[in-house]
């Protein structure tokens, strides 16, 4: 089976960086051994001395994937250390005896150590067992726990992953609960409405029916969209607003203050159909003159405000007022979308009525 090409570029890059890694290793070492040969009788070349270091380094390099694979092998996790650290107890001093034998041959015959020569390969192996085993041991465990390092970071930033995308879900699953729940709300209501007209006025219900068709249609074009632009949403507020008006007649009266350049701003789906439904019920409705809702937007400071006011009764307190279907899932909608970047009040009227308020965020639709 044919490796794709980004885990073969992956893997290539994995490999480079640790050849890179070995490399300095052998520049480390051969600076220090360098500094400490200044005070010999008989200095060594840098050269030569850096020679050595890289054989070491690249022998190192050459068994790094076996330490790896028993740092994955055998992770120090709970549950798993009790035989891992036996294993690389072990390990670690195998992997130590086979640097050094490769050390004992290939070094001596490298001129190292400076000046001295050895009758045999075990009185070389013997040499560099004294020296440099502790050493060699150190660098094992200095692998594995960067290896493992690594391997709880990688963990911790998956797990990180998965619960934000898990939130993330769960928030999405939560708004489309909460817009679902105005679907059936919107239309129970309207069904009501054309149900009151059936006997007194047919012709209207019959238009009324027409435009809910139309109404609903728009509705479920877009049911798994949380937000749309501002145009979009005042279209669909005007065909709810058509058939609200065909009911009230002259009783009830709509101003809009919409400056072009919010047009294009992004609003949560549906979010300006209940606020002005509970105007009509709260406000216009029991009042038998009738009354005139204003929908206003504004640009201001980043943020994009929207308001829909009547000139009804009011809340007759300054306690505020019963929050049913439609205002609560409002408020619980912007606060699972924006979080504390949104606002989200419900007034009296400067003079009269209510004033239902929302900021949010200003950034154009998609």
């Amino acid at each position: 089976m044919q490796r794709p090409p980004d885990k073969n570029r992956r893997r290539v890059i994995k490999w480079l960086g640790l050849f890179g890694l070995w490399t300095l290793f052998g520049f480390f070492f051969a600076s220090q051994f360098s500094l400490q040969n200044q005070f010999s009788r008989n200095p060594v070349p840098f050269w030569q001395i850096l020679s050595w270091q890289m054989v070491s380094g690249y022998v190192w390099f050459a068994l790094s994937p076996v330490i790896l694979f028993l740092a994955e092998r055998f992770p120090f996790e709970n549950g798993k250390w009790k035989t891992s650290v036996p294993v690389h107890i072990a390990a670690s001093f195998v992997i130590a005896l086979v640097v050094l034998a490769v050390d004992a041959v290939l070094l001596t015959r490298m001129g190292y150590p400076p000046g001295r020569t050895f009758a045999s390969f075990w009185e070389a192996y013997q040499f560099f067992l004294f020296i440099n085993l502790h050493l060699s041991i150190l660098i094992y465990w200095g692998v594995v726990g960067i290896k493992s390092a690594f391997t709880n970071y990688q963990k911790y930033r998956e797990r990180e992953l998965t619960t934000s995308q898990l939130e993330a879900r769960l928030a999405q699953s939560r708004l489309q609960v909460l817009k679902m729940q105005l679907h059936p709300h919107f239309l129970f209501n309207t069904l009501n409405a054309i149900s009151e007209l059936m006997h007194t006025d047919p012709d209207s219900a019959d238009r009324m029916l027409t435009d809910l068709s139309d109404l609903l249609r728009l509705s479920f074009e877009s049911l798994e969209v949380q937000e749309v632009p501002l145009r979009q949403e005042l279209d669909f507020l005007g065909k709810y607003l058509k058939i609200e008006q065909m009911r009230f007649h002259d009783r009830l009266k709509v101003n809009l203050s919409i400056p072009p350049e919010v047009l294009d701003a992004s609003v949560p789906n549906m979010i300006l159909q209940p606020l002005v439904e509970n105007a009509i019920k709260h406000g216009i409705g029991p009042r038998s003159e009738g009354g005139t809702i204003e929908i206003s937007a504004a640009r201001k400071n980043g943020k994009l405000e929207l308001a829909v006011t009547d000139d009804g009764r009011g809340l007759g307190s300054a306690e505020g007022v019963e929050e049913r279907v439609g205002l609560s899932n409002t408020r619980r909608r912007l606060r699972h979308l924006y979080g504390d970047e949104q606002r989200f009040a419900i007034t009296n009227g400067e003079t009269e009525g209510v004033a239902v308020r929302l900021a949010i965020p200003f950034r154009e639709a998609e």
